[in-house]
């Protein structure tokens, strides 16, 4: 079944992004980097903290990607290839150039409508972190997370 998407704007991106990192920031967390991608899996957004270290932006942008590319958020990718193994995940990820992360911290975003029109991914601390500071920059945006 097709997700129907819509559009997110910059404004909003940034709002997400901003609302991680005061969840982040409350949370005491270690420096993260937030990756928002468009319905169509293209970067709208993304900024890496001070401190943070140099590959993370492309792990919070797998993490979106994947959660966009197999319509679920990547906690539930993560689950999956513990119950049912990694084999299919793997085949996807190498037709995808490894650009998917199946780890907590990629959230699907949607609209008021339902309409699914973003992904947020965030790496830094502890996948759960990442995945908790993602939904409440999600929220702070106005919209809804969907991390499963």
């Amino acid at each position: 079944m097709p997700i129907p998407t819509s559009d997110l704007s910059l404004d909003e991106a940034r709002a997400i992004i901003a609302g991680a990192f005061a969840k982040a920031a409350e949370l005491k967390l270690k420096p993260l980097a937030v990756a928002v991608l468009d319905a169509g899996g293209h970067i709208r957004s993304i900024e890496r903290q001070d401190g943070a270290s140099m590959h993370r932006p492309e792990i919070a942008i797998g993490k979106a990607y994947g959660a966009l590319a197999m319509g679920l958020g990547s906690r539930e990718l993560a689950n999956r290839v513990k119950e049912r193994g990694a084999v299919f995940l793997d085949a996807v990820n190498g037709m995808l150039d490894g650009r998917l992360i199946p780890a907590p911290g990629g959230v699907l975003v949607r609209d008021a409508a339902g309409n699914v029109i973003a992904a947020v991914g965030i790496s830094g601390d502890a996948s759960e972190q990442d995945e908790a500071c993602a939904v409440a920059g999600i929220a702070a945006a106005g919209l809804e997370a969907v991390t499963g």
